[in-house]
């Protein structure tokens, strides 16, 4: 089997990252266990390092994109598994999203997670990023802005720095299926933080629109370019 390095961007997850690290550790093997605390301010990082191999701790918040590919970075195993940091006890069911990548089924593979027990938003910003992989590759996704994914570490380090902020996830997706590699999706039972119908919901799902909408033009503009160059 090949070796597996969890990587989980963290940011101001105290309430959850316990649970969420003694899962792995109780419930599912890795070779290792890495927690990038992006700039918390509330102990998020001290908690960790009771159960990770290692902990780094961002100067500042820089974003997920930039937690997750310091993470990989670090990573030396062969498999790279993304997690958040809110999944509590439901982190253990990550063994049904690695075994895809183990058996050599995909080169990635992405959860796919019931439905939300409350309904935020409109899907504007799931419903963009759908239409947008679409577009740029053909795939059909049901989970586009899944965070959970088992990626082989060989396709990080040929496609290099991942998208920035919430872009990342749709950058990858896209990034992979034109490299070539091989996406799967998996049904999984995670379960995580939703977010609400208040104000910081909404303006939550305003920047995440926004981020997509900025990488998938970057994607349209990387791909026409590289059909005039090609």
């Amino acid at each position: 089997m090949k070796k597996v390095s969890v990587v989980i961007p963290a940011y101001n997850e105290a309430d959850a990252i316990g649970a969420t690290l003694r899962a792995i550790r109780e419930r599912f093997f890795c070779n290792e266990l890495i927690v990038v605390d992006d700039g918390s301010k509330d102990g998020t990082g001290e908690l960790a390092k009771k159960w990770a191999d290692l902990v780094i701790q961002l100067p500042g918040n820089r974003g997920k994109g930039a937690a997750l590919q310091t993470g990989w970075q670090h990573a030396k195993g062969e498999v790279v598994l993304f997690l958040d940091g809110d999944l509590r006890e439901s982190a253990a069911e990550a063994a049904h999203l690695l075994l895809p990548v183990q058996e050599d089924a995909c080169d990635m593979a992405v959860a796919v997670l019931p439905p939300p027990k409350t309904k935020g938003g409109m899907g504007l910003a799931k419903g963009l990023a759908h239409h947008g992989i679409r577009m740029l590759t053909g795939f059909e996704t049901l989970a586009p802005l899944s965070g959970q994914r088992a990626v082989r570490k060989e396709v990080l380090d040929q496609l290099g720095k991942l998208d920035k902020g919430f872009g990342v996830e749709v950058g990858l997706t896209v990034d992979a299926l034109r490299a070539g590699y091989r996406v799967m999706e998996v049904p999984v039972r995670f379960s995580h933080r939703e977010t609400g119908n208040d104000m910081a919901g909404f303006c939550h799902r305003g920047k995440e629109f926004i981020a997509i909408s900025r990488t998938l033009c970057r994607k349209w503009w990387e791909g026409h370019a590289w059909a005039r160059n090609g």
